[in-house]
């Protein structure tokens, strides 16, 4: 793979690098302005286009990332130059640099994600480890999150016949969980480790909707065992949906809350899936086969405009994921449901209405304010405020 030149790769990092542009302020800043120099040279002059927008990340900010993680082996793979995935390159909220440990060619190869609950029973792992070594040798390879549960599972049973992706929150030296940490350098000595935090990043709740992105670009459709309602993998399959990806689901008992939400799934046009065949019959042979880019993807979409039904799959329409709108940030909207939460459990969708964002918006903060021990779904698609420690 063809690495991007220094001076591209340290202006692209200072852009991505800087306070208040996301990925799609990133590229709304490049096709404004012509380029990423063009654009960080604007900013570097104190021209802010936008008022959260801080000043760029240093140049010797920059060098020293580029430094650490060249020691540690990786690599950065930059938006718009050789060997970015073009499954993600397609996207409106593309990644603009990712850095990756192991071999970042894999990140274009043919692959599905798999994903589901941390908390998974003795079958869930078993279907996730089985599924991902029958695909493995089929020449489909995994891309999962490293989590607990259905994920790790995913990432082993790949491994077994062919390679896995793992995507994650924090940076590459900081694992999650840390006792996944030799699970996740086995996976960079085999496969590949991504991420878009830089190094030294914690994993934190607001970092994980980023990592379920990738999940969900990545992979020509998404497979879920075992998620339960409102969990943080179905916020991940509707990612993969609005991204123009299958979705498929592997049934389990109604009377086990873990597979409520993938039954849901079901119930709303998800492929049933009972083994590797199921999946690979909905596939295209390779990723260049797709037909997903260009003409499916545009370059840029608006987040705004509900995805229109597709054949097969009919899960209800949600706006892409990405920043809450302008005038109310991801702190606004935090603190806005926190105020309408009590100790009384509320439905989610009263908390939608009276939030006024999207579904999407308050799934995935809620997601989010539940990874970090504040709120706690309960059944019914109730939520409730969680008690602090004693």
């Amino acid at each position: 793979m063809t690495a991007p030149d220094a001076a591209t790769l340290l202006a692209c990092l200072r852009l991505a690098r800087t306070d208040g542009i996301g990925p799609v302020s990133y590229h709304r800043l490049v096709r404004t302005h012509g380029s990423v120099q063009a654009a960080l040279a604007l900013l570097e002059r104190g021209a802010n286009p936008g008022r959260n927008m801080g000043q760029p990340g240093t140049r010797d900010d920059a060098l020293r990332e580029i430094d650490r993680l060249h020691a540690m082996g990786g690599q950065f793979v930059v938006h718009g130059q050789p060997g970015y995935p073009p499954l993600l390159a397609a996207l409106h909220d593309a990644p603009p640099v990712l850095a990756v440990l192991g071999d970042p060619a894999l990140l274009s190869a043919r692959m599905v994600g798999i994903v589901g609950g941390r908390n998974a029973s003795a079958g869930g792992i078993r279907m996730a480890e089985s599924l991902s070594a029958l695909l493995a040798a089929q020449g489909v390879d995994t891309v999962s999150g490293l989590a607990r549960g259905i994920d790790a599972a995913a990432h082993r049973g790949a491994m077994t016949a062919g390679r896995t992706v793992a995507a994650i929150a924090g940076g590459l030296d900081c694992p999650y969980p840390p006792e996944h940490a030799d699970l996740q350098a086995r996976i960079a000595g085999t496969g590949a480790v991504v991420t878009e935090a830089p190094l030294g990043t914690v994993p934190q709740a607001r970092h994980f909707p980023r990592r379920n992105r990738l999940i969900a670009g990545l992979g020509l459709g998404c497979v879920v065992i075992e998620a339960a309602l409102r969990s943080g993998s179905l916020i991940t399959a509707r990612m993969a949906l609005d991204y123009d990806r299958t979705i498929f689901a592997v049934p389990g008992s109604p009377l086990d809350p873990r597979c409520h939400g993938s039954n849901d799934l079901l119930r709303q046009g998800a492929v049933l899936t009972e083994n590797e065949r199921d999946i690979l019959r909905e596939l295209p042979e390779t990723t260049e086969e797709t037909g997903l880019f260009p003409g499916r993807f545009p370059p840029v979409r608006n987040p705004a405009v509900p995805q229109r039904e597709r054949a097969g799959t009919v899960l209800r329409a949600v706006p892409a994921p990405g920043p809450c709108p302008p005038a109310q940030g991801e702190g606004d909207l935090h603190e806005m449901i926190e105020g309408f939460l009590s100790f009384t459990p509320s439905p989610v969708d009263d908390l939608v209405r009276r939030c006024q964002f999207s579904t999407a918006a308050v799934l995935t903060a809620l997601s989010e304010m539940e990874i970090a021990g504040t709120v706690e779904f309960l059944a019914g698609d109730m939520v409730v405020r969680r008690p602090p420690p004693a």
